[in-house]
């Protein structure tokens, strides 16, 4: 087993304002060691992502948790600008969504979309859902270091 991301960093990408609170409230209740980031639709996103303004020092997150209907940009648009951008294209990107369409899930993985999960409407499946996502994308899978910026 590996050891967990020290001072990991989530980038939450959601529209809706409950389901972000919901999330960070789940993220404390799971008791990891991390900040999460949030902004709320694809422009934000990249815009965080490739430290654009307002965000030249934002730290290079370890995890995208990405919502896909979202208004501007949505999560399908902003996965497939992560995944085309070679100093981005390595951070794992999870579609965290409502949406149980299996069109959704193939666009998602066509895309590719590291996981797709369905977002959990009750707090403690959603707090438990967290957990598993974090031990497994932060403490088990494998990380390259961020591409050397410009």
């Amino acid at each position: 087993m590996r050891l967990p991301i020290a001072n990991a960093v989530v980038l939450l990408v959601e529209d809706n304002e409950a389901d972000a609170r919901l999330t960070r409230e789940a993220f404390s209740e799971i008791g990891r060691s991390l900040t999460m980031e949030w902004v709320r639709d694809g422009d934000e996103a990249l815009a965080y992502l490739r430290r654009h303004p307002p965000y030249q020092a934002a730290p290079r997150p370890h995890l995208v948790l990405l919502d896909l209907n979202m208004p501007r940009r949505d999560g399908r648009a902003t996965l497939a600008a992560i995944k085309a951008d070679p100093a981005l294209k390595q951070i794992p990107v999870v579609v965290l969504t409502t949406s149980e369409s299996e069109a959704d899930v193939r666009a998602s993985y066509q895309a590719y979309a590291n996981a797709y999960v369905t977002k959990p409407v009750d707090m403690d499946d959603l707090t438990k859902k967290m957990a598993s996502l974090m031990d497994f994308w932060l403490t088990d899978v494998a990380h390259v270091p961020p591409v050397a910026e410009d």
